[in-house]
């Protein structure tokens, strides 16, 4: 059961992500104030354009993806989400996730201006590929710290 202690403000939000689908987007767009940042491993832009075109891009990229929100906090203009992305990738059948984290700050407008997700793309994403994913372990068991008996 997701522990939520969130304002009304990141509510709104995490139900436009957990309902999210493409017919969907601008709806949760007009939760992001015009100039809204928003980084991940993978992409910083500024901008409801910019961020709409990074999840057209997962649209396209990805099959069925879902969020979760399994925990939620607000305090002041900040909130803090845990969540987890699930999906299957285009022309693969097996089902994947994500799991990450995102720090929200909110304009004095009450629109979302700053959206920071924090995950692993080496964990979450390169470790399942099949070649790179073996690249990965061999180098994380020789890296690891050795576990006591």
């Amino acid at each position: 059961m997701p522990t939520l202690s969130a304002d009304l403000r990141t509510t709104r939000l995490i139900e436009a992500y957990v309902g999210l689908r493409p017919e969907g987007l601008p709806a949760l767009l007009e939760l992001y104030d015009p100039a809204a940042s928003f980084k991940d491993p993978f992409n910083e832009v500024r901008g409801r354009a910019a961020i709409e075109r990074i999840f057209r891009q997962m649209f396209e990229d990805l099959r069925e993806p879902r969020f979760i929100v399994l925990t939620a906090a607000s305090e002041g203009d900040d909130a803090f989400l845990t969540w987890e992305l699930h999906f299957r990738r285009q022309g693969r059948g097996e089902p994947m996730t994500i799991r990450g984290a995102s720090h929200l700050r909110y304009a004095a407008t009450g629109l979302l201006a700053l959206h920071r997700d924090y995950w692993d793309a080496a964990e979450e994403l390169y470790a399942k590929l099949p070649l790179l994913g073996a690249l990965m372990r061999a180098l994380r068991r020789r890296l690891s710290t050795p576990q006591q008996q």
